[in-house]
């Protein structure tokens, strides 16, 4: 009688039952790093932008406001909409809010929420615990 080598039926739900097993747990874990990347490079952009103030400052009387700043160097973003308030000759503040149609606005660090971000122009970072 000649044996056939394979796994059989059980064998493989058995593998599958695992594997989906580790999936579920791993995802919870997976999105909680996607969403603290993405809040990641919001503060790389608000960084940038700055940069962007400082160099406009260079040249013109003030910092440039919401109207100056969309025209020249504010960027559109797929989760957070980008804001200048306060603009004058020697403050600014920059504001990242999180879309509500994105999951980042459901972004925590501890209990706070994440999901507004600013920085102004003496580098003030708020809420802290999100920094």
């Amino acid at each position: 009688m000649k044996r056939i080598r394979g796994f059989s039926l059980i064998e493989l739900l058995i593998a599958m039952a695992i594997v989906a097993i580790l999936a579920l747990v791993a995802y919870p874990s997976l999105s909680h790093y996607l969403v603290k990347s993405k809040r990641m490079a919001a503060m790389q952009t608000l960084y940038a932008l700055q940069l962007q103030q400082e160099k406009w400052r260079v040249t013109h009387a003030s910092y440039a406001s919401q109207t100056e700043a969309s025209a020249h160097f504010l960027p559109t973003h797929q989760h957070y909409v980008f804001t200048v308030s306060n603009a004058s000759a020697h403050q600014y503040r920059l504001t990242a809010s999180a879309k509500q149609t994105s999951a980042q606005y459901q972004d925590k660090a501890g209990n706070t929420a994440c999901h507004t971000l600013s920085l102004d122009s003496n580098n003030t970072k708020t809420p802290v615990e999100c920094w």
